[in-house]
């Protein structure tokens, strides 16, 4: 039987970790769960991602905005039936509670959830509609951009079967998708860097600030130096990303 969890309406707020394999996204998800309240999750297999094109289908289709919007009643013979009756806000909401409840599943005592995910950026077409998803469906939502050098992400894991000019393609393509979403949405995110921080945890605190949280410096430091021992052997072609 699984425990109880906190209800979505007992948050303080989300965050949500926006990557890509082997950047050190485990790494930022023990960081973040070592802030006392915090429960973020792992990954999820891109789960959210088909909610939130759901509702973007529904919020971007002139067919049925137009017949929300005018609330004019159709008939049964009308290829629209019924459009002017749709919830498009509650239903978004109603996805993301579930979300919540069923895939996050945060404890009891939980002030932020949320998870990391290393798929965002699979589909080009869906990132920002999922991002701005998240954002207006989870109340509070943040979302930390972590990003790595793209030389060491290529000699890592998975990415090491590939040849370095496709891993390389990705990653740019991947960042400059964090960028420009930033450069739009500077309020929504913060971003910080594998190399910067591994190097000088300093480079941490922007994170936490944006985030509204205590710099632990004694505990950043005992987080980074804990070894992880996830990823020995190579992962299923189905999760690569």
């Amino acid at each position: 039987m699984r425990s109880p969890i906190t209800l979505p309406k007992d948050l303080d707020g989300y965050v949500f970790v926006v990557t890509y394999g082997r950047s050190g996204s485990t790494l930022v998800q023990n960081l973040l769960n070592a802030i006392d309240g915090y429960c973020i999750r792992g990954e999820n297999a891109n789960a959210l991602v088909p909610l939130a094109m759901s509702w973007h289908l529904l919020t971007s289709n002139p067919n049925v905005t137009n017949a929300v919007n005018r609330k004019v009643p159709t008939t049964s013979e009308h290829p629209w039936y019924g459009a002017e009756e749709i919830r498009a806000y509650q239903y978004g909401r109603s996805l993301a509670n579930s979300f919540v409840r069923e895939v996050l599943a945060p404890p009891v005592g939980t002030r932020v959830t949320g998870f990391k995910e290393i798929r965002w950026t699979n589909d080009p077409a869906q990132f920002v509609p999922t991002l701005n998803f998240a954002h207006k469906m989870f109340p509070n939502a943040r979302f930390v951009f972590n990003t790595r050098n793209h030389e060491e992400v290529a000699k890592s894991g998975w990415w090491a079967d590939m040849s370095v000019e496709a891993v390389t393609a990705k990653l740019v393509r991947a960042d400059a998708m964090f960028a420009d979403y930033l450069a739009k949405h500077p309020e929504r995110g913060v971003r910080i860097h594998y190399n910067d921080y591994t190097a000088d945890l300093e480079a941490l605190k922007p994170m936490y600030d944006f985030l509204g949280e205590p710099f632990d410096r004694d505990r950043v430091k005992a987080v980074l130096d804990t070894p992880l021992t996830h990823l020995k052997k190579k992962v299923p072609d189905a999760d690569r990303d």
